[in-house]
């Protein structure tokens, strides 16, 4: 299995056609320039859009040049396929803001970086930490972005000096973010967070892909995956069970919604029972959350642990004591085999549980 870095080297600008089993006779049509449907600088759709491009057919060649200029709100960045490496920013004074993979296929859009948790700072004062180690920071209100992977390809097997692992592909803070067709590929991958403990920052993610190993979804926002497709990875760095956790949710505990999973799937590349579904993070700077996750008609796959599906980060807060639960799921990974570690939801309950309830008077699932 090809790592990472040599899978996106191969995908990123590449079209489907170039992914490993897919039939030449399968790809797709010429686009009409490097934009597609999305217009170009020539023919601008508005006059708050702005076009990358790596080869010069666009207002920038990189994203990071783009996101600078794209002062105001409510700009539009459309990407050409390609790699764009380096670290990115969305400011807080960017809302508003879309970025749209012209592909339409989030494998051909890659955005890219490979810090990780113990990555040295440059100043030499210490180190990253996993907040510093994002390749994406994404601090902005009403963020939304279409058909684009966010990745961090720095690799655990190539570092084994590292004690800081964490490799976070996105860190998400502000409130109305929603993500479509989007890929997240990382060790710790997806960091669903909010600017402060005060603040319900609401997430929104619809048909996408993310993979990962340990609490590669984690954080306090409130955040909805819908239709979405979690994928553990394999280790060769460690000798037994569990590998890892899927979802670590940090939920403030004046929050009355955490993560909500629905209509979704967890597939694996690691043996059978080999990766737990969650774990609580109750994390020093809060001591006080009360962590939260339903999972809801959605199949689980062999590599979920059926038996014991859910561990503690801490003795001091064990999961039994947190806020989740499950309802109407399928697969081998949700069988219910010791019922006091598969707490269900009852049909009344579940119907409190849905993305309305989560998301309140923002409605991106419409």
């Amino acid at each position: 299995m090809p790592s990472r870095r040599g899978a996106l080297s191969l995908l990123a600008g590449a079209g489907a056609a170039l992914a490993v089993g897919a039939p030449a006779a399968h790809a797709r049509p010429a686009r009409p320039g490097p934009f597609g449907r999305h217009g170009s600088p020539s023919r601008r759709l508005d006059a708050g859009t702005l076009y990358v491009d790596p080869h010069g057919r666009g207002d920038h060649t990189d994203v990071r040049s783009a996101l600078d200029a794209a002062t105001g709100t409510g700009r539009t960045l459309v990407i050409a396929p390609g790699t764009y490496r380096g670290p990115l920013s969305v400011a807080a004074d960017r809302a508003g803001i879309t970025l749209i993979g012209a592909s339409g296929d989030a494998r051909d859009t890659v955005l890219v970086h490979d810090n990780a948790a113990g990555t040295p700072k440059p100043d030499g004062s210490g180190t990253l930490g996993t907040s510093g180690s994002a390749t994406v920071t994404v601090q902005a209100a009403g963020f939304t972005a279409r058909d684009l992977t966010f990745a961090n390809d720095w690799l655990r097997s190539d570092n084994p000096e590292y004690t800081g692992t964490q490799a976070v592909a996105i860190k998400v803070q502000g409130d109305r973010s929603a993500f479509y067709g989007c890929r997240f590929l990382g060790h710790q991958t997806l960091y669903a967070d909010s600017l402060s403990l005060t603040a319900f920052a609401r997430q929104y993610y619809r048909g996408c892909y993310a993979e990962g190993d340990v609490d590669f979804v984690f954080g306090r926002a409130t955040a909805v995956w819908d239709r979405c497709h979690f994928r553990t990875l394999n280790r060769t760095d460690l000798a037994s069970a569990p590998y890892g956790f899927v979802f670590a949710p940090s939920t403030a505990g004046a929050n009355p919604h955490g993560f909500l999973v629905l209509r979704s799937r967890v597939t694996s590349t690691a043996p059978a029972a080999h990766y737990k579904l969650a774990r609580p993070w109750v994390p020093s700077s809060d001591p006080t959350a009360y962590p939260m996750l339903t999972v809801r008609d959605s199949h689980l796959g062999a590599g979920i642990d059926a038996a014991t599906p859910y561990a503690s980060m801490s003795a001091d807060h064990p999961w039994q004591d947190q806020r989740f639960a499950e309802h109407h799921n399928t697969g081998p990974g949700a069988r219910v085999t010791v019922p006091a570690n598969r707490p269900q939801l009852s049909a009344s309950t579940a119907r409190a549980h849905t993305p309305a309830a989560w998301l309140g008077d923002w409605r991106p699932y419409a």
